[in-house]
């Protein structure tokens, strides 16, 4: 299985930072998926960065990207994972939202999978935070119209990371020990959906 990452937005991308202008979501994201990628590489799993340029690659851009491996490899032997930080204000001021979140496109699709896997993953790596979930499709991931998990022809998932403007959430993030954590599900989510998959 092709495992692709990807790392949301860039450093042109206005915005997407923390109230106080020091957290960067770019850089941040793009750290975490450049550790993702290296150990699930430790694991003996094929994955690779959708979007290495530190600019900002367009949806569309990054979807080609992922779809061609898909066509060169069948789209049921890749999967994505998109990485990004939330976010409940402007960016202005810190806000009291929290928690971590996983999204897939409408419908009943291989990401669901996928995305149960991550969320059973963030269950385990992130206690004593909130886990926010929507059953009402039967499974734990909130459904959005978001450009690539809706074009891209394998199963896809997007998680947010917890907040970057609320000061307790990103404490968190920018912990080593956050890090970590933030890192370790999605290697632990990733490997046990590609396992199943493999069943």
């Amino acid at each position: 299985m092709k495992i692709l990452i990807d790392n949301g937005h860039g450093v042109n991308t206005p915005g997407k930072c923390s109230p106080d202008g020091v957290f960067r979501e770019y850089k941040y994201t793009r750290e975490i998926a450049a550790a993702v990628i290296q150990h699930l590489g430790y694991r003996g799993f094929d994955a690779a960065l959708v979007t290495p340029e530190e600019y900002d690659v367009s949806l569309r851009a990054r979807t080609e990207r992922v779809n061609t491996w898909c066509r060169q490899l069948g789209k049921r032997n890749v999967c994505l994972v998109s990485i990004h930080t939330n976010a409940a204000g402007n960016g202005k001021q810190w806000m009291n939202a929290r928690g971590w979140t996983c999204y897939t496109s409408r419908g009943q699709t291989a990401g669901d999978h996928l995305a149960t896997s991550l969320y059973e993953a963030a269950s385990l790596c992130l206690p004593g935070h909130k886990i926010r979930k929507d059953y009402s499709d039967g499974d734990p991931d909130w459904e959005s119209d978001f450009f690539i998990l809706k074009n891209s022809l394998c199963a896809a998932a997007l998680s947010e990371n917890l907040f970057h403007d609320n000061a307790d959430d990103l404490a968190f993030l920018e912990s080593s020990s956050g890090r970590q954590a933030i890192i370790n599900l999605h290697v632990r989510g990733i490997i046990n959906y590609a396992n199943e998959f493999y069943k």
